[in-house]
């Protein structure tokens, strides 16, 4: 079959069971988007506000459901505008694949109209990158592109499509869908040495993260963990890959973790890391971190071993299968001692919790009162999604997850202005009842999307936590810059109730727990029966911390619990 670029590009996406793009229309992607009208029965193209949030979207489409989330933009300035979201993705390992136009290859160099080296800017933040610069190599391309994506530790691929390459004539074969590249179990000689090291362990630690998720490796994990009677932590992007009320689920660990999981880590004298890094809010000195514990570390990315802190044991691999070969070797046990010191930090983290956030005597909303209400009513096809900052870390301390992929956070790049978006391809994804927690700042960066939710009838419910001020840099310059509140108290007029009836949506600003109780109820009542977005903007203190926290560069044993 004889097609043009543009048309085998949508052609390619259909293949790979794409069924929504998120896109934003320009120049040199005019005839990608004249093919996507062609085909508009087949895929799903969201125009949103922004490229930004397209990309955004794309990876909360990504992680919800656990496919290729792909987005579309033009040269230049839009395909820059991507670039945000493409980091965000690149540090969380979602997979996404990002296409974007170019001016024609004879006009490559000459610094054109909406000319830019989106290869080059993106080198650094994405698996892989190419620029096609021939029809002939833009199917295989493009399948190889899916596959990178989903391959191995997923991540980001972008393809750029000068102009002239989509208007070219070429053939069509239509192909399967492209498989991940196939796992591998790490080296046997690697897993009979993690063997020794954890048969030999008598406080051991399982931590892990989004690899856990991604490999699909839950149940042996647990398997694991009930084998050799441990605690479980995890790291930010590890959360809601088991239930928050698994007996042996200490939370996330770190810089904001739980006080519990984070000593019961430093205290540990084998730590199992399970598709997790070792960066700086999770080990915080890495001098200074668990001084007594061998690290066992698989990962199916080589370069994350002994990166940052030092493997005792390296395992490459993918993890469901390592760690099912590893089982076999591992000997059952009891850690009666270990674990009634586990115990003894749960006890500690319960009292901590009661002097860090104390019950609420006045009237006014507390973020802790705020979570312990929602929690009742996120059931297991809840999806929660959040932007960055203080909301983003109650969220991942206090909230109840019941079942895989229903938190959804921008977690090492940390983009204000992600939450948007990403609820905006969850709910895509998924068709679940989607619930975004934002702050005033971050909501701010990106509200834009809100007329996209409105556009295309997603009733998100949008709790926005307004405590007027940039609250996460504020408390730290609380802390550690003598108060000195430099551009942190915005105090912006913005009545962001009137502004979402504004795009057509609707909204009540709360200011208490009762008022809170019945705006959610409102606003689960409006999603049954409606198909608009619902803001709810809740009016809280901008001296509320979020606790406990260890100090920059410090270690676990300076662990903060009050400023």
């Amino acid at each position: 079959m004889k097609v043009t670029g543009a048309e085998l590009t949508i052609r390619i996406l259909i293949e790979q069971n794409i069924d929504t793009v998120f896109g934003y229309p320009g120049g040199q992607v005019l005839d990608i988007y004249e093919s996507l009208y062609k085909h508009r029965k087949e895929i799903r193209h969201i125009l949103t506000a922004h490229e930004q949030g397209a990309a955004h979207a794309a990876d909360g489409y990504a992680r919800a459901t656990g496919k290729v989330g792909v987005c579309i933009a033009t040269s230049g300035p839009g395909a820059t505008n991507l670039v945000t979201g493409i980091a965000a993705a690149y540090m969380d390992s979602v997979p996404m694949v990002a296409i974007t136009g170019n001016v024609p290859t004879s006009q490559i160099g000459t610094d054109s109209f909406q000319e830019v080296d989106i290869t080059g800017i993106t080198m650094p933040i994405t698996k892989h990158n190419f620029f096609v610069d021939t029809i002939e190599e833009l199917a295989d391309t493009l399948r190889t592109a899916f596959r990178l994506a989903k391959s191995g530790r997923p991540g980001p691929v972008l393809v750029d499509i000068p102009k002239d390459i989509q208007e070219k004539i070429c053939s069509y074969e239509l192909a399967r869908p492209v498989e991940k590249d196939e796992p591998f179990a790490a080296k046997e000689i690697r897993i009979t040495e993690a063997a020794e090291v954890i048969n030999s362990a008598k406080r051991p630690f399982i931590y892990f993260g989004g690899g856990i998720m991604s490999s699909g490796a839950k149940d042996e994990m647990l398997a694991l963990a009930e084998k050799i009677d441990a605690p479980i932590g995890c790291s930010m992007m590890g959360l809601s890959c088991i239930p928050t009320a698994h007996p042996r689920f200490l939370g996330m660990q770190g810089m904001h973790g739980h006080y519990a999981s984070t000593q019961s880590m430093n205290k540990a004298d084998v730590i199992i890391a399970l598709g997790v890094r070792f960066n700086d809010r999770s080990t915080n000195d890495r001098l200074k971190f668990a001084p007594n514990a061998k690290i066992v570390h698989i990962d199916v990315d080589g370069s994350e071993l002994s990166k940052t802190v030092n493997d005792y044991c390296s395992l490459r691999g993918d993890l469901k299968i390592t760690i099912s070969s590893l089982l076999p070797m591992i000997e059952k046990r009891k850690n009666e001692a270990w674990m009634k010191t586990v115990e003894k930090h749960r006890e500690e983290e319960e009292k901590l919790t009661r002097e860090m956030y104390p019950a609420n005597t006045t009237d006014r909303l507390s973020p802790i009162s705020l979570y312990a209400l929602l929690n009742n009513y996120i059931d297991e096809n809840t999806i929660v999604a959040t932007d960055v900052g203080q909301h983003q870390v109650w969220a991942a301390q206090m909230l109840e997850f019941k079942a895989e992929r229903q938190f959804i956070s921008n977690c090492g790049l940390g983009a204000m202005g992600y939450g948007m978006g990403a609820a905006i391809g969850a709910y895509l994804g998924t068709g679940k009842k989607t619930i975004l927690i934002t702050g005033d700042g971050s909501f701010g960066m990106n509200l834009n999307e809100l007329a996209t939710a409105v556009t295309y009838k997603i009733p998100l419910i949008i709790i926005i936590l307004n405590n007027k001020t940039l609250g996460m840099v504020r408390q730290l310059q609380t802390m550690f810059y003598k108060k000195h509140y430099s551009a942190t108290d915005v105090n912006r007029q913005t009545d962001f109730v009137a502004l979402a009836k504004a795009f057509g949506a609707d909204g009540v600003k709360v200011s208490n727990e009762e008022e809170f109780k019945n705006a959610l109820e409102s606003s689960l009542k409006n999603m049954s029966n409606s198909d608009t977005p619902f803001v709810i903007e809740c009016m809280i203190d901008k001296d509320e911390p979020v606790l406990p926290m260890l100090k920059p560069n410090g270690s676990t044993e300076e662990i903060l619990t009050h400023i």
